[in-house]
């Protein structure tokens, strides 16, 4: 129930829909229930009981009780009976139930109208709320999940959410309503009948909250599944290549069919519990109103009771319309179980708290002017440490490289700058200003990053170099002049205007470089970072995209991490760090000079075509 009231939090202001609903829904089940109760009368005028003696000769004062209904309408009744005859009131209870019917549907129209309106509300405000979430989360969560189970969450548990509880909200809050409505008037009619059907409810409805408690354990497992496959059909998607290049076609659709087959088969499981519901709160319902018809009728016969003849065949009536809100309403617990678990887990992603967030005192960064300092520095991954008593200093328009074996935590000390992550232990600098009192905002906005993965979008070549600035078009083509792409651009079918495909796959991998070295060039930032920027390329892209990098560099503070020394033979500082420390700086040719350094050895072992 917490997480239904939570979910229905996102239709906030309540105070918008909920009166009207409320009285478009009280509306429609009076009308409903004038449509069954005028059964009677319209009995007696056909077994020729109508006595128009017993009828009120007079309009009463209105009252909003079921008196007043029943005295003013059979004020009119008596009235056409005597005036018209039998004919006559048979054709004015006729259009009365036509009338009933007509104001029952509209104001049941006008009330699924403001659902709509409620369920549009919830279900973009859940999705606003999830995106954001996701964006403000730091890297490391997404290092634990899988992308596939992020995506169902954002699909299929998001639309789980609206099918199964947003959906339900006329079952949930009209139903209930009009169950109750309906034994008002069956406890006006006959309290002692209406006692009797009382008794067997609450049996079958223990039947039916047992069915829904097993819905809701087979739904966990179902999202769950369903999560598994999406992360293996992204992991496809994304890995076409090496799939076939491999003949591992036949391995992964294996691995595709266990997570469907294990999906199908709680999905199946599910339905077959979901749909046990409905069938036997109608099968409870009916065996109510055969006991009711044997219990009413024995009463009547043997003359122990008020009730006549066409009274009890309209309280009957009335009395069965009540299975189909009943029915309605069980069959809607079990919908709603599948909904709470897909809403429970967009909401525990919801509830995740970004660890990397602004203090409540944290302040903007000031422009940079001087230096970026990382004294006595130290980060791990829980308890795994991965760098330790770190000192360094890079002073402004300096070029400081970082090299070392793979595992080393160069990338690791080069995420800390723009805070992907923060220092489990010493102080990083920004002339002066630690970085974790500053907004993430005004870090971020001073630093430019080209990875060794291009990251590019699925857009115009224009829009990636132009992403998240204001740039002109003849900045755009500037940025690109200057990372040596706008000779490739210009001969593109569309130039500029060109779709790159998904992640740039339209490209080649020089191209996509270039055109990430353009974006970070219009970014024009004073702190560079680049990582790897250069070692997945061939020799021709190289050139150019060292080029273009030599550019970007020029004037900026510049963080570079590089397997292949031969990039950074120009830094004015090069440091090397091994299992997370320290182990030599300098520039390259102090480094190459001091015999048994691993600079050294790294750099005697790529000059004789080894491998690091």
């Amino acid at each position: 129930m917490k997480t239904y009231l939570r979910i229905l939090q996102y239709a906030r202001p309540w105070a918008v829909f909920l009166p009207q609903y409320l009285l478009f829904t009280i509306l429609t089940i009076i009308f409903s229930l004038g449509n069954f109760t005028l059964v009677i009368p319209l009995l007696s005028v056909l077994f020729d009981k109508a006595d128009k003696t017993a009828m009120p000769d007079h309009l009463t004062r209105f009252a909003p009780t079921i008196d007043w209904v029943h005295d003013t309408f059979y004020f009119f009744f008596g009235q056409m009976l005597a005036q018209r005859g039998k004919l006559g009131a048979l054709a004015f209870v006729c259009g009365v139930v036509v009338v009933s019917v007509l104001l029952s549907n509209v104001f049941r129209y006008l009330s699924l109208r403001l659902l709509a309106t409620v369920r549009a509300r919830v279900i973009r405000n859940l999705r606003h709320d999830l995106y954001h979430r996701i964006l403000n989360l730091q890297l490391s969560f997404f290092g634990g999940e899988r992308k596939g189970d992020l995506m169902s969450r954002f699909t299929s548990d998001v639309q789980e959410v609206e099918t199964s509880v947003v959906n339900t909200m006329t079952a949930v809050i009209k139903e209930p309503l009009t169950i109750v409505a309906y034994f008002v008037v069956l406890f006006h009619i006959s309290a002692p009948l209406t006692f009797f059907t009382l008794v067997l409810l609450p049996i079958s409805g223990g039947i039916i909250a047992t069915i829904a408690k097993r819905l809701r354990t087979q739904a966990k497992q179902s999202q769950s599944t369903l999560g598994s496959m999406l992360s293996v059909i992204d992991e496809t998607l994304g890995g076409i290549r090496v799939i076939k290049a491999f003949n591992a076609q036949d391995y992964i659709k294996g691995k595709f069919a266990d997570q469907n087959d294990l999906y199908a088969r709680t999905s199946r499981r599910i339905d077959n519990t979901r749909d046990l519901a409905s069938p036997f709160s109608e099968f409870a319902g009916v065996s109510v109103v055969a006991g009711l018809l044997y219990f009413g009728g024995s009463l009547i016969l043997g003359g122990d009771s008020a009730l006549d003849g066409e009274t009890f065949i309209g309280y009957v009536i009335l009395f069965s319309q009540v299975l189909t809100p009943a029915k309605a309403l069980s069959a809607s617990f079990g919908n709603i179980q599948r909904g709470l678990v897909a809403g429970e887990r967009v909401l525990s992603i919801i509830d995740t708290e970004p660890l990397i967030r602004d203090r409540a005192d944290a302040r903007v960064l000031p422009a940079f002017e001087h230096q970026i300092e990382l004294r006595d520095l130290q980060f791990g991954y829980g308890d795994t440490p991965v760098l330790q008593n770190i000192n360094l200093t890079i002073e402004k328009g300096k070029t400081v490289a970082l090299v070392g074996p793979s595992g080393g935590g160069k990338s690791t000390l080069a995420d800390l700058l723009p805070r992907f992550y923060d220092p489990t232990g010493g102080q990083l600098l920004i002339d002066g200003h630690d970085v974790r009192a500053c907004t993430i905002h005004s870090v971020r906005d001073q630093m430019g990053i080209v990875t060794q993965e291009s990251i590019l979008f699925n857009d115009t070549i224009f829009n990636n170099i132009r992403f998240n600035t204001q740039a002109t078009e003849a900045e755009v083509m500037e940025a690109a002049r200057i990372a040596n792409a706008h000779e490739f651009i210009v001969a593109a079918p569309e130039g500029y205007q060109t779709m790159i495909g998904d992640r740039g796959s339209r490209l080649s991998g020089g191209q996509r470089q270039r055109l990430s070295i353009a974006r970070a060039i219009l970014r024009n930032p004073p702190i560079l970072i680049l990582d790897e920027a250069t070692s997945a390329l061939d020799t021709e892209s190289e050139k150019l995209v060292q080029e273009a990098l030599t550019r970007l560099m020029q004037n900026r503070t510049s963080l570079v991490i590089a397997h292949r020394l031969s990039t950074v033979q120009h830094a004015d500082e090069i440091i090397v760090l091994q299992h997370g420390r320290i182990v030599e700086r300098g520039t390259h040719e102090e480094l190459v000079r001091q015999p048994g350094g691993l600079y050294q050895r790294l750099s005697m072992m790529q000059t004789t075509g080894g491998l690091v």
